[in-house]
């Protein structure tokens, strides 16, 4: 399964009850980008600042006060439940004089995010890999003409007696395809090598 992260932060308010929800998202590289957004967008007068976080296996979430299970996890939920990694999400509450219950709060919280994270733009996260190479100077050619093809970005190109050494970098997904297509362009000339 592919993931998505955001392609730009995105909100989206809702009202229940007379209370104010603010849901905020962002793409997040790290844990330390995601708690110095966290705290760089938490209304310090607001009734809660409720928060998770998923970057990969990592993930964090708060109830910032309300009762446990309630805002934070419903949150990470929706940010998995939407296909989003290296997204981290923020519902701010003001309290409007009506409580919500346990059900009406993860309800809110959980929904403010989900449909937050719904409207925003998404943009694929695409795992790359490294490959080292090494093509004989017939050769060089076909290795410049398929990066394109391949999405690939050549990162290092060192020459020796023989030909040129090179290291590209490329959505992972795409390595074996490109490493057929060299050998056949080549005449298996082109050697692939452990980094």
């Amino acid at each position: 399964m592919t993931l998505d992260t955001l392609a730009a932060p995105a909100s989206h308010e809702i009202e229940v009850k007379h209370s104010r929800f603010l849901a905020r998202a962002a793409p997040v590289a790290d844990p330390d980008a995601a708690m110095a957004w966290l705290d760089s967008v938490s209304v310090p007068d607001a009734t809660h600042n409720c928060w998770a976080w998923r970057i990969g296996d990592a993930y964090r979430s708060s109830d910032d006060g309300e009762p446990a299970g309630t805002a934070g996890r419903p949150i990470l939920a929706a940010i998995d439940g939407q296909g989003f990694d290296q997204v981290v999400v923020v519902v701010t509450r003001w309290y409007g004089g009506i409580k919500l219950g346990a059900g009406g709060l993860v309800r809110a919280y959980g929904g403010a995010a989900a449909e937050c994270l719904r409207q925003a733009p998404r943009s694929p996260l695409v795992e790359y890999a490294s490959v080292h190479l090494h093509a004989p100077f017939e050769d060089l050619g076909a290795v410049h003409a398929a990066l394109d093809g391949f999405e690939a970005q050549k990162l290092e190109e060192a020459f020796d007696a023989t030909g040129a050494r090179f290291e590209l970098r490329l959505p992972a997904d795409r390595v074996e395809a490109l490493r057929v297509h060299l050998r056949d362009a080549s005449r298996d000339r082109i050697r692939f090598e452990d980094a």
